[in-house]
This record gives structure tokens, C-alpha cells and sequence, in this order.
């Protein structure tokens, strides 16, 4: 079934749901801003795209999506893959990617291929997770330390090693700012979970920095002032070389949009004893990230931490994501010059604290336990993924992953059969 859940879920709507969703969505909000901001910059593209993205495909998403709580949004599994095609590509080619991976993305949900991307090893799957963790993590020394480096190289080794030669020369107060970010969003978690943890982490280190005109860097001084505006929506430039050229980006930003959205979808599914519809969810990807791409936004998918965050605030139905989208609209239309005073270092310290929980660390000793075959499959995605790129560690580790399942004999068809992530 490739309906969206607004559908049915809007059929027996009352004011009561309505409050719950307006204020579930308010929180969302507070959560994504600063997210999407930190995402666009370690992506290599610019703040204002960020929000772009959360607005314009947050929306979408909501609108289409075979969830009833899912909320879309620029998400860290794709940083690697979005700085690597603006590097080789521009931003131009990230755009056109994008548009390409949302129609592969709707081809697959109208062949009903949700469950099939449902069904690539896990092994795989956390071992790349694992390895973007790691890539965001190194990517964010640079400005959580202050350090003063014009060009980091774009390899996982040249860039560790150009870190460690700047590193004496790190910037204090940089690492004051984002230390008292961090702490206060550690802490808040687990004192006050429902709190808006990472919008106070930033806001207190960025007040710390403007109020104390201290030598860091803010959103406006590296990029200067928000726009106060959502761009008109455009067309890509189009060429058939330029495609086929890009041809292997699109197909990975798709993967990680499918398997990161459904994987979304499940956790939420468990949280709410919901069921979700794989395909229209698919669809509902294909559909965001095309609508990204005409506004000039970067690529997204369903976020799991904003989605549980969503549920956690008291989300019940698709308008709290349609709020939560609009609300980051209003802060980008009316706080636009307030938004611009955020503090970079406040800024690492919300992907550092992603890369941790990205890297799922209650599961490393579960990982260490795993049989031989799926240890070598889990650890080699994860090399791959840092030392080389995306593209080859979801290739090799999709296609050892199946090979392995063909010929391990005490395996029957039912352990075809996605597990329940």
C-alpha cells in the first residue's frame, strides 16, 4: 500500500490532537534548527541551505510519508557523501544528484521495493553507521579545537594528520564554548530528557561568545547573515554526460535516504505499536528529496532522533512534522539576524554528540560478539567507509553480505526475512 498515513489519519481529527502536534512539532523544531545548521556546514554547504532542506523536505515528508510521526530532515549519515559530490561536482551536481536519487526513490516505492532495501545486512548497515560516525567526528576537531587551517584535505588520513600538526595551536576559547555546549546537552539529556537539549547547548555557548566578544566564529562572520527568505524553486542544469557522471552519487544518497527512513520508520513503529507502509514511505523520500533540490536544498531522509523526539514531545499524527517544518520556517523569516550569531564551536559540539550516538556505543561489545563471518563483514564496511568512500563500502558489503547468506547452509528462507532493527 503506498498511501501516506495523513490521509487516514486526518479522517477523525480533533483540536486536542491538534495542541499535542503543534507542540510536539515546536520541539521538534527546536531540536532541528541547530541540527540542520551544523549538518549543512560539515556538508560543505552553507547554513541557509540547511535550513532549506528541513523546511522544504521536512514538509514534504510529513505530507507523503507511510509514517504517522516521521520527520524528514538533513541527517549526518549523509554528510561524507555530500561533502565528497560538492567537492568533485559543486553544489550544482549536489542538486542534480539529489533530484536523481529522488526519482530512483519513487521508481523503487512504486516497484514496492521497501522491503527488499530492508533487507541489506545489518552488519552493513552498522558498519557504515559506525564509520560515518567517525568521519563526522574527525571532520569537527576543526572547529570544536578553534583550530586555524585553511584547506583540510578531504581523506580520512591526510586530514588526521594535518589536524595533529595544527593541534598545539588550537584556539581556547573555541574549546571553552564547545565544551560548555557539550556538558549542558550531555546533562540536560539525562536530567531533563524532554528538554530542548541541543538548542540550549548552543544558545549558551553562543552567548557566551558574543557576550564576551570572544575570538570564535559565528554563523555570520564565515558566512554572513541568513537569508530572511526561501529561494524560488528552479530546475537543475540537465546533460545526460553530467547524469551518468553522477549516476553513482544518486544511487548511493537514495540507499541511505531508503534504508535510514525505514529504519526510522521501525523505531518509531516500536515506540508507537504502530505499523508503518514501507513503499508510500519510500515514495515519501523520493517525493522530499526532489522537493529539496528545486528549492536548492541538500539531500534527506527520515531522521530517526528527531522522529523519537517527535513521539517522545507527544506527536501523534503527520501534522506535528507539517508544524514542526513551518515553525523552522518562521525562525528562518523572523530571527533570521539572531540565528546568525550562533558560535561554530557550539555548532561541532551538536555533531560531535551525533557522531556518538550515531555510533550506538551500548552496541560495541554486542558487535564484538558477532559470529566470525558477520564480525569481518561488519569491520571491513567500517574501513571501508573511512579510508576510502561510500560507494565502495556499500558495494563490497552488500554484495559480501549476500553472498555469505547464499551459501551459509544452516540459514533457511525465513532468515531472509528483515530483522526487527
Amino acid at each position: 500500500m503506498r498511501q501516506p498515513k495523513l490521509f487516514t489519519t486526518i479522517r477523525d481529527y480533533s483540536w486536542s490532537l491538534f495542541r499535542q502536534d503543534a507542540l510536539a512539532g515546536l520541539t521538534v523544531a527546536l531540536v532541528a534548527l541547530p541540527l540542520s545548521i551544523a549538518i549543512a556546514i560539515a556538508s560543505g554547504a552553507t547554513p541557509a541551505q540547511g535550513l532549506v532542506t528541513a523546511i522544504i523536505g521536512g514538509f514534504v515528508i510529513s505530507l507523503t510519508s507511510g509514517s504517522r510521526v516521521q520527520i524528514g530532515g538533513p541527517t549526518g549519515a549523509f554528510i561524507v557523501v555530500v561533502y565528497s559530490v560538492i567537492a568533485d561536482h559543486g553544489y550544482d551536481g549536489l542538486v542534480l544528484a539529489t533530484m536523481m536519487a529522488g526519482a530512483i526513490l519513487l521508481v523503487a516505492g512504486f516497484f514496492r521495493a521497501g522491503r527488499l532495501i530492508a533487507l541489506v545486512p545489518e552488519p552493513v548497515i552498522n558498519g557504515f553507521t559506525v564509520g560515518i560516525a567517525i568521519i563526522i567526528a574527525v571532520s569537527q576537531l576543526k572547529e570544536f579545537l578553534g583550530l586555524d587551517i585553511a584547506n583540510l584535505p578531504a581523506e580520512f588520513i591526510p586530514k588526521i594528520m594535518v589536524l595533529a600538526k595544527a593541534l598545539p595551536a588550537s584556539n581556547p576559547f573555541a574549546v571553552g564554548v564547545a565544551m560548555l555546549a557539550l556538558v549542558l546537552m550531555v546533562t540536560l539529556r539525562k536530567l531533563a530528557p524532554r528538554s530542548p537539549s541541543l538548542v540550549i547547548g548552543v544558545a549558551a555557548g553562543s552567548i557566551l561568545a558574543v557576550a564576551a566578544s570572544l575570538p570564535v566564529d559565528t554563523i555570520a562572520s564565515r558566512f554572513g547573515e541568513l537569508p530572511a527568505a526561501l529561494p524560488m524553486p528552479s530546475m537543475p542544469e540537465f546533460s545526460i554526460a553530467k547524469a551518468i557522471e553522477l549516476l553513482p552519487s544518486a544511487l548511493i544518497i537514495a540507499f541511505l535516504a531508503g534504508v535510514e527512513s525505514l529504519l526510522s520508520a521501525i523505531v518509531a513503529d516500536r515506540m508507537i505499536e504502530g505499523h508503518h507502509r514501507p513503499n508510500a514511505e519510500i515514495m515519501a523520500q523520493g517525493y522530499g528529496n526532489i522537493a529539496s533540490a528545486l528549492f536548492g536544498g541538500m539531500p534527506m531522509t527520515g531522521a530517526i532522533a528527531r522522529t523519537a523526539t517527535n513521539i517522545r514531545a507527544g506527536g501523534k499524527t503527520p501534522v506535528a512534522g507539517l508544524a514542526h517544518a513551518l515553525l523552522i520556517l518562521a525562525i528562518m523569516l523572523l530571527a533570521a539576524r539572531w540565528a546568525g550569531m550562533l558560535a561554530l564551536p557550539a555548532l561541532a559540539a551538536v555533531l560531535m554528540l551525533t557522531a556518538w550516538n550515531m555510533s550506538e556505543p551500548e552496541k560495541w561489545r554486542e558487535h564484538l560478539r558477532l559470529k566470525w563471518a558477520e564480525k569481518a563483514l561488519f569491520f571491513s564496511t567500517l574501513v571501508l567507509t573511512v579510508l576510502t568512500d561510500l560507494t565502495i563500502a556499500i558495494g563490497v558489503g552488500v554484495a559480501a553480505g549476500l553472498v555469505l547468506r547464499l551459501f551459509d547452509k544452516s540459514k533457511s528462507a525465513k532468515d531472509w526475512t528483515p530483522r526487527d532493527r
